[in-house]
């Protein structure tokens, strides 16, 4: 679910003289558009952000500045499940995940695996929804989504969205994705049950918006699912994760760059 990428072109004249509900086909190509764009701009994109990350689960609350690089992303956690580490301890710990070439290689595969499985869900859009265009406001156009029946999902991870419903806003001028949401309307089972089922009910809820000129960042992820899921190994089934305070890295950014970055920031300021 979690990418960092870009939206589209061919239909904004459409979208600007919309003035009610489009044909599902009509939609589904806007959709295709989008996701043609997304696809093709995430390879070219080899930005590194600084942020802070204040990020909710069943387990506790984790509030921590990030820095991304392309070993690693290095972190300097400044709560954790209602303790406040105190400067020292951020520091040793942030230098003792710097020594840990482990840690380093077990994050860099879990944001690999989280990448991989959200471009190839990403490619189903178009074809496991019947698309609506309900509307535009400004320069965002709004479509709805709900399962295609026709649809044979190819994978595990795929199957999830034969039970999801929900909405799509795209900015048209910007060619973004603004925001996802979706509601999972009936059971979806995975192995016949033996590799996870999600209940009815469950929702998410992705938004987004441009953090500088030309770029997009996912700013919130909202997800609370009921059921076991074990195909997504790090997002959790009841998380609250909320990203501010971007700024632009150079794309050749070290390790010891990162840390030297993070040294500078211990409080959480969010906008």
């Amino acid at each position: 679910m979690w990418i960092r990428n870009r939206v589209f072109p061919v239909l904004a004249l459409t979208l600007a003289g919309a003035t009610g509900v489009a044909h599902s086909q009509d939609a589904r190509q806007l959709v295709q558009q989008v996701v043609t764009n997304e696809l093709t701009s995430v390879q070219a994109d080899q930005s590194r952000w600084l942020f802070c990350e204040i990020d909710q689960t069943p387990s506790g609350r984790v509030v921590r500045w990030v820095a991304q690089t392309e070993k690693s992303d290095v972190p300097r956690i400044v709560e954790e499940r209602g303790y406040r580490l105190s400067e020292t301890e951020q520091l040793e710990n942030m230098e003792a995940y710097l020594r840990d070439s482990a840690a380093q290689a077990r994050e860099r595969k879990k944001w690999q695996e989280d990448d991989r499985q959200a471009r190839d869900l990403l490619k189903q859009l178009p074809e496991a929804f019947v698309w609506t265009l309900t509307g535009t406001q400004g320069n965002q156009a709004m479509l709805h989504f709900k399962p295609d029946p026709k649809f044979h999902a190819p994978t595990r991870e795929a199957k999830v969205l034969t039970g999801v419903e929900g909405d799509l806003v795209v900015d048209s001028s910007q060619q973004r994705i603004v925001s996802l949401k979706g509601r999972l309307i009936h059971e979806v089972k995975f192995g016949g049950g033996l590799l996870g089922e999600l209940k009815a009910g469950g929702t998410f809820d992705i938004e987004r918006r441009e953090v500088s000129p030309g770029e997009w960042q996912i700013t919130e992820t909202h997800v609370h699912l009921a059921g076991r899921m074990l195909l997504f190994k790090s997002v959790s089934e009841q998380e609250d994760d909320e990203k501010s305070n971007f700024k632009l890295l150079p794309s050749d950014l070290t390790l010891e760059q990162a840390k030297d970055e993070l040294r500078q920031r211990s409080d959480l300021a969010k906008n």
